[in-house]
């Protein structure tokens, strides 16, 4: 049952008194003083700005961070791996594994109510009423969101950098960067996707049922089955990278399991070999899984009615 919003409530729902008694979202005040200028990358900026003020005072910034950097503190204190380049690696293929289950998690439970939970606030409403283009309002709160999930991804598990900077030296640290930077990539595809679920669900419960889904297919189910045709059927290296680029978690896998040789998935080492998959493929490959779906995000809120 829905009490009274506090003065707090509204704050954080980017509500601002009018005179009249009533409240107009902080988000579409700035807009609106923008739109008169015509200038799209400032209104896109406001946009921005203001849901990544939203996410900072809902707390979202310091979860985020606190939930990797335990986790990473974590599996760094008890990997026990010995102090050399080699421990160094062993213990960076553990966080991969940790990352591709914890990241995407994070990421998705961030932003599947991106559009959807504004329109049942009412902030959605006021927005398609300014003079703005509704694909500026999907890019700007995935950008805002973006910058949050971002930070947060590289304090959190930079924290845990430091730790083992201080333990093994500078031997085998850019791994870890690597490690960091393409964690960064993996937040932000599941992050686009979430944005593009939230824009295409009419309730927030289908589209948290739906983010679930896509995790557990992407995390759990795609590898296995990937695996499984792989060993069954006689695949050539075209295929083979077609099923790696397929699936974000199976690019940052490659990303960063793929330089570490023997510290990695045995199992998933022989694949990538077979797929021969360089860096450059691999990044362009992840940035497209964060471009295209909220390209796809801007294109569907055109259509969408409330």
């Amino acid at each position: 049952m829905n009490g009274p919003h506090t003065a707090d409530d509204r704050e954080r729902d980017g509500r601002t008194p009018r005179p009249d008694g009533g409240y107009e979202t902080t988000t579409a005040a700035a807009v609106d003083r923008e739109s008169a200028s015509g200038d799209w990358y400032r209104q896109l900026l406001v946009v921005a700005e203001t849901e990544y003020r939203l996410a900072v005072r809902g707390r979202w910034a310091i979860a985020l961070t606190a939930i990797f950097a335990a986790f990473a503190l974590g599996l760094t204190t008890f990997s026990g791996s010995s102090v050399s380049p080699e421990g160094f690696e062993r213990t960076v293929a553990s966080l991969a594994v940790l990352a591709v289950y914890l990241v995407p998690l994070a990421a998705l439970a961030f932003g599947y109510d991106a559009v959807v939970g504004r329109e049942e606030s009412g902030w959605l409403q006021t927005l398609f009423a300014l003079p703005v283009d509704r694909s500026w309002l999907v890019v700007g709160t995935a950008l805002g969101r973006a910058v949050v999930l971002a930070s947060a991804t590289i304090v959190g598990f930079g924290v845990a950098g430091g730790f083992l900077l201080q333990e093994f030296g500078l031997g085998g640290f850019d791994a870890y960067v690597r490690f960091l930077l393409a964690a960064v990539g993996l937040g932000l595809a599941f992050l686009a996707i979430a944005v593009l679920v939230s824009t295409l669900a009419r309730e927030k419960t289908h589209a948290l049922g739906a983010s679930l889904l896509i995790w557990a297919w992407f995390v759990l189910v795609h590898d296995l089955l990937g695996l499984g045709v792989i060993a069954a059927f006689d695949l050539s290296e075209t295929a083979v990278s077609a099923l790696l680029v397929a699936n974000p978690t199976g690019v940052f896998r490659a990303l960063v399991l793929g330089s570490l040789g023997a510290a990695g998935d045995a199992g998933f080492a022989s694949v990538l070999a077979e797929a021969g998959l360089s860096t450059a493929v691999l990044a362009v490959a992840l940035v497209a899984w964060i471009v295209l779906p909220i390209a796809l995000a801007a294109l569907a809120i055109r259509r969408r009615r409330l």
